[in-house]
């Protein structure tokens, strides 16, 4: 701790401006300002002594966050990001796109504004990067071991970075036609630029790991073909399986999937398309679905021209403040406005959609429905409250309910949990030997940092089984341990 009273010095907790809305809507720029480092060093000297870091606690990966803060408030920013990289593969992923559950648990937290841990680190691996801090870390020896890293996603990424660094040698099949999994395709530009993820994957092919991008297992390479050619397989594909709404008129034109969606509109910005094939332009949207993803759909439409963008949320509007049912330190469910709810849009909670309605042409033309009460009994519609709202174009983004199973998951015959994820062990071994399994695949829909964190932990589990116990990587986090966040 830099200074010991720099949290009563500094009460005020800021952060970067976002963008003026009218000037950000007509680009796909992340939407900060950028941010004076002075500003952020004493920010950083808000951290206090406090005996017990519950951040620790609340940050799956167990970022040294006291630490850190303490070397940016000294100016000493190039140890400050290695002591960032000792937990965390990619700071800049998750300093853009994770809910920072450690700021919920920030002692500081309990009676005056949390210090802005996020914003410190995206800080610092920016700099790092601007710096030429960041370079490739390839290993002094290699074991002669193959390993094959199954989805190219945070947890996959973080996985192979680490097996890469032990001396293994590493190949991540993506089936996609570019790497980065959800990071690329479906968190839009405007929330993190792709650049981020380009100049990762320059650095890890430079360490040694190998990306062959369009490769579907159990189609274009057998499961028995990719076992027999590596001596341990990661399944980190994610939990792709997304929760469909199967009311009348689901199959009119129109309604789409978040992630038929969004893909399309990052594709605009690689060059792939000049025009978005499903479109807001003009349109009437309804995003149903009160989450991230359907706040990506928000921000997208807007972007695209939208005539008007509803969003619909069957849960009650949260509290702005922490409820006393949800105590320090666990991580409270908050009202926030994202800076997609910034640019305009109205917010609908506590409403179940009953039919989507058609034109002649068979085009989604409206949506009825009807607010609802959370009884003993699940969601019950209020009677008399059923309406109808214009809909050329409904997005769904109501989460996701576990892997593909078809194909890859199927073939390899690995035990599946009972809500269909693949079960592991504590040192992420499926029931098939020499396949484990990391991120959401086996977790569930979940947060970026507990992807990173189980992929660094698988990868230190398959280390310690090729090379007999003998392993350098950090001491693995087993999959069912949580924080109180």
């Amino acid at each position: 701790m830099a200074d010991p009273k720099g949290f009563l010095k500094i009460t005020e907790r800021e952060l970067p401006e976002h963008r003026p809305v009218d000037v950000r809507i007509q680009d796909w720029r992340e939407v900060y300002e950028d941010f004076d480092r002075g500003t952020v060093t004493k920010q950083a000297s808000r951290c206090m002594d406090c005996g017990i870091p519950f951040c620790h606690n609340g940050c799956p990966l167990g970022n040294l966050i006291p630490e850190w803060n303490t070397l940016v408030h000294t100016h000493d920013w190039a140890e400050a990001i290695e002591r960032l990289h000792a937990t965390n593969n990619f700071p800049e992923f998750t300093g853009r796109l994770c809910p920072a559950p450690c700021e919920s648990a920030c002692v500081l937290g309990i009676n005056q504004p949390a210090v802005t841990i996020k914003n410190i680190e995206v800080s610092i691996i920016d700099r790092a990067w601007e710096e030429g801090w960041v370079k490739p870390l390839p290993p002094t020896t290699r074991t002669g071991k193959k390993v094959a890293v199954v989805g190219s996603g945070p947890a996959g990424l973080a996985a192979a970075q680490q097996l890469t660094r032990a001396g293994h040698d590493v190949t991540v099949y993506e089936r996609a036609d570019r790497i980065g999994g959800l990071l690329r395709y479906g968190i839009p530009e405007f929330k993190m630029e792709k650049r981020h993820i380009d100049r990762r994957i320059a650095q890890m092919t430079a360490e040694g790991t190998t990306f062959r991008t369009g490769v579907n297992i159990g189609t274009d390479i057998t499961v028995e073909q990719l076992r027999a050619d590596h001596d341990a397989v990661v399944l980190t594909g994610g939990a792709t399986a997304w929760r469909d709404l199967p009311v009348p008129g689901r199959e009119l034109t129109g309604v789409h999937q978040a992630m038929e969606y969004l893909p399309q509109a990052n594709r605009v910005q690689f060059g792939d398309y000049d025009r978005a094939p499903i479109n807001a332009e003009g349109k009437h949207v309804v995003v149903i679905g009160g989450g991230d993803t359907g706040a990506d759909c928000v921000g997208t439409a807007h972007r695209q021209g939208a005539a008007s963008v509803t969003q619909l949320e069957i849960m009650p509007k949260p509290p702005t403040k922490r409820p006393d049912t949800q105590p320090w330190p666990t991580m409270p469910m908050l009202y926030k406005v994202t800076s997609a709810h910034e640019e305009g849009g109205k917010r609908i909670y506590s409403v179940n959609t009953l039919e989507f309605l058609g034109d002649e042409h068979g085009n989604v033309r409206a949506l009825k429905l009807v607010e609802v009460q959370r009884t003993a009994k699940g969601f019950e519609p209020v009677e008399g409250t059923e309406r109808e709202i214009p809909a050329d174009l409904v997005t769904l983004a109501m989460g996701f309910v576990g892997p593909q199973k078809e194909g890859m998951i199927e073939q390899l015959g690995v035990d599946l949990d009972g809500r269909g994820n693949v079960v592991r062990d504590t040192d992420y071994r499926t029931s098939v030997d020499g396949v484990y399994c990391a991120g959401d695949m086996g977790r569930g829909q979940s947060l970026i940092v507990w992807a990173i964190a189980e992929g660094r932990s698988a990868a230190a589990a398959v280390d310690r089984d090729l090379t007999h116990g003998d392993s350098d990587l950090p001491v693995a986090i087993p999959p069912t341990a949580r924080p109180l966040v």
